[in-house]
């Protein structure tokens, strides 16, 4: 919504300030958006005298002038110089002088003290151009004699009106005319809402021409249409005051009835319509649904071609408007219009946007109408527009003919003052809050406020606390913390999962993956991919083609994510994603998971030699260490029945018993990479945070640090087992000998392949581990150590068939 600080004041009688309408304008919810002031672009223009204009001496069509200047009307005079080549530069003219210094926004220029063919010029006598007033260039501005010298050119013309453009929410229709913005100025305090007096225009003689509303649209889509006619009218130039308004908020000037009708839509917040009288075939203008198929050429330049059910306003030949959006171009005023139909109605807000969104048609008419105009203001708009259009066109006016009545918009919601505090917070006394709601136009009786007619947003109690706290500022409002219920530490509001899943986002951080959030929507082709795309999981209503089903897994975004990545150059990548995943669309068949996804080198390029590609234990390793932030048990055991979308021999999974999965890890299968365009192998895991069994004791704190005075043992053992045997096996194994003694076991070395079975068969590989034993209460004598040898010997043997390595 666009209007000047001179169109306001028209409504308001204030003398704040710009800068204090601003403020408030925002603080009332009108949020500024721009202010252009002619001030900070054109003050520095100033009237001047040519006090001498003399020829060149070295240039035929330049003029050597002597200007005298002033830096206000009652200051001293000063002579300057100006090289001026401008035809009607004389001795005597009074024009506008821009001083060395000035920026001239018509050329983009900043004067500077010069000198042209030998003559000094120190500033500018400006033509309407340079000012970018109009694209008149042929010579200076030309100003009377009696013009006060040193005055602001802008003050002198009128021009010094400042623009003021704020966004207003759709539920506030009743700021998108100057007057509704005035009255929430005066609410606020900021000046008083001049009275806006409607003196009814007495017919001259009847009107001849009928309106009549179809009784399907009386009872939704226009309940009411008036108009009259107005005869001897001339269509010419609207007035300077009227053109200098309109195109402030960059509107273009047409004529004057057009211009009138614009101004109304502003001012008032009442869209109007004209038609020219000598177009309009019969003596009845219809306001009917159309059948569909009607054409219409628009006061756009474009044909429009009407659906079933769109209203339309038709005279005896043809359609001659889309109702309350725009009319029509046959029907249009010109210069030559002499008699005019001046309509003022109003339409339906919904059946106007559901119009306009199917025509793309974007009126001025049509962004009030959808939003809701004041229905009452319907007869008073026309009565006060028939004045203006009388007042600078001439002519008379006919009877007013109407159709239907002013809908019924009368509410009553109950005012309770104690309100405020309770919804806002606020400390506003009940007079206070009266006498805003008075000024905001409300009627209060009792404890009972009605809405004013152009206030449909009003729907409550409730919105009456919105708009005293409105008025009011709800800018003052004071942050105070909330009392608790009981007293003391508050007890954890985060559920163990909640807290568990942050620990599983925290560690995945720390261990340099980047999180990724994707949509838990997947197309049918890449649910398929991961077991899913079932009827169960399709979308009734997808937003795209690429979201149709509930995603089964976390890995499909993960890979588009990374595909994304490496068009654009990025190879080495660690992202992970912790959301829901989706196998059925019934309750319970939702799970969370934890997916990571690694790519490319494991780190940077040094010198080193560190940099290697990613491999299956990588994403093993980071499984493990996120199980164990989790409380997982530090012993799992393996199996291999991983998904199929993962490498069918270079994947795992890690369990705790045949059922109770933890997570699963491995390569991506090459299918699944081919299907996404990932290039080279990636490896990825997927957690279960939900099967990780809960700690049994809940305590916050955590348990004694057990110290040992006992220096530990480790002993060495290598094993010749199969080739295919697995050295978790052999691990927990040999963790098993002695659980009271053996702390820790780990393998440093492996040695297979050809060489391997050279010295030890067919098949056969040596796997050596490095078993860590901590004495408890003595230290261990060499046959306690050797029994316990012994033991890790017969275990590794009955587990793996493995034997010790000669």
């Amino acid at each position: 919504m666009k209007f000047t600080l001179s169109w306001l004041k028209d409504h308001l009688k204030t003398e704040a300030p710009l800068e204090a309408i601003l403020e408030a304008l925002t603080d009332l919810g009108l949020e500024v958006e721009e202010v252009a002031d002619p001030a900070a672009r054109l003050g520095a223009f100033r009237i001047a005298r040519i006090i001498e204009a003399a020829p060149h001496p070295d240039a035929d069509r330049l003029r050597v002038c002597r200007v005298e200047v002033r830096q206000g009307p009652d200051s001293a005079p000063q002579e300057v110089q100006v090289v001026c080549g401008a035809p009607n530069a004389r001795t005597g003219l009074v024009g506008v002088f821009a001083p060395v210094g000035t920026h001239v926004p018509g050329t983009g220029v900043d004067l500077k003290p010069g000198v042209i063919r030998g003559q000094e010029s120190n500033g500018m006598m400006c033509s309407e151009r340079e000012l970018e007033l109009s694209e008149d260039h042929d010579g200076i501005i030309e100003l009377p004699g009696d013009a006060p010298l040193g005055a602001r050119y802008i003050d002198y013309a009128g021009l010094n009106d400042p623009m003021i453009y704020v966004k207003v929410t759709p539920n506030r229709p009743d700021a998108l005319g100057v007057r509704g913005i005035a009255r929430d100025l005066a609410a606020r305090g900021l000046g008083v809402l001049k009275p806006l007096p409607v003196d009814a225009v007495p017919a001259a003689f009847d009107s001849g021409l009928r309106v009549e509303i179809d009784p399907v649209l009386k009872v939704r889509g226009c309940p009411l249409f008036m108009g009259r006619v107005l005869r001897g009218v001339k269509n010419g130039p609207s007035p300077v005051w009227l053109q200098r308004r309109l195109k402030a908020i960059g509107l273009r000037p047409i004529s004057a009835l057009v211009d009138v009708t614009n101004f109304f839509t502003f001012a008032l917040n009442r869209p109007l319509h004209v038609f020219d009288m000598a177009k309009v075939s019969g003596n009845v203008l219809r306001i009917h649904p159309a059948q569909g198929g009607e054409e219409i050429l628009a006061l756009d330049g474009k044909t429009y071609r009407l659906d079933a059910g769109m209203m339309a306003i038709s005279d005896a030949a043809d359609v001659e408007s889309i109702a309350g959006i725009m009319g029509g171009e046959h029907s249009g005023c010109t210069e030559e219009t002499t008699d005019v139909f001046l309509e003022s109605a109003y339409w339906d807000p919904i059946t106007i946007a559901a119009t306009g969104r199917a025509l793309r048609i974007n009126s001025d008419a049509r962004y009030r109408f959808e939003r809701g105009v004041d229905p009452a203001f319907t007869g008073p708009g026309l009565e006060l527009a028939t004045r203006m259009i009388l007042d600078l066109c001439g002519g008379e006016a006919s009877a007013v003919v109407a159709d239907g009545a002013v809908p019924d918009t009368t509410r009553a919601y109950r005012f309770d003052p104690a309100r405020m505090g309770k919804l806002v917070g606020m400390d506003v006394p009940e007079a206070e809050q009266r006498a805003t709601l008075e000024a905001l136009g409300f009627t209060l009786n009792g404890d009972m406020a009605t809405p004013p007619s152009w206030r449909p947003d009003v729907l409550g109690d409730a919105d009456l606390v919105e708009e005293v706290a409105r008025v009011a500022s709800l800018s003052k409002l004071e942050g105070k913390p909330m009392r608790r219920v009981t007293a003391g530490v508050p007890v954890p509001i985060l559920t163990p999962m909640q807290r568990r899943e942050r620990l599983a986002r925290r560690t995945l951080a720390a261990l340099g993956y980047h999180e990724c959030v994707t949509y838990s929507f997947i197309d049918a082709a890449s649910a398929t991919l991961f077991d899913g795309g079932g009827d169960g999981v399709r979308l009734e209503n997808p937003i795209s083609s690429e979201m149709t089903h509930m995603r089964p897994d976390l890995l499909p975004g993960l890979l588009q994510a990374a595909a994304r990545n490496q068009a654009r150059g990025a190879m080495d990548m660690a992202l992970f994603e912790l959301g829901p995943v989706f196998g059925g669309g019934e309750p319970g068949e939702q799970a969370l998971h934890a997916t990571g996804l690694l790519l490319g080198a494991s780190a940077a390029r040094d010198p080193h030699g560190s940099r290697r590609p990613v491999d299956l234990f990588d994403a093993k390793a980071d499984a493990e260490a996120v199980l164990a932030a989790l409380g997982a048990p530090a012993k799992l055991q393996i199996d291999r029945n991983v998904a199929p979308w993962l490498h069918p021999g270079r994947a795992g999974r890690l369990t705790l018993g045949p059922k109770l999965v933890l997570a699963s890890y491995g390569e991506v299968h090459p299918r699944i990479l081919r299907a996404y365009g990932i290039k080279g192998a990636a490896v990825a895991f997927t957690l279960h945070p939900a099967a990780v069994p809960m700690p049994r004791n809940a305590a916050a704190t955590r348990p004694a640090l057990a110290l040992h005075d006992l220096q530990s043992v480790e002993r060495d053992f290598a094993f010749v087992v199969d080739a295919q045997a697995e050295a978790l096996t052999l691990v927990n194994a040999a963790l098993g000998a002695d659980k009271a003694l053996i702390e820790t076991v780990r393998v440093f070395d492996e040695f297979a392949g050809e060489k391997a079975e050279a010295q030890m068969g067919a098949g056969r590989k040596s796997l050596a581990i490095a078993v860590r034993l901590q004495p408890q209460g003595k230290t261990l004598t060499e046959e306690e150590i050797e029994g316990v040898s012994a033991k890790i010997i017969d275990k590794v043997a009955k587990a793996t068939g493995g034997v010790l390595r000669g």
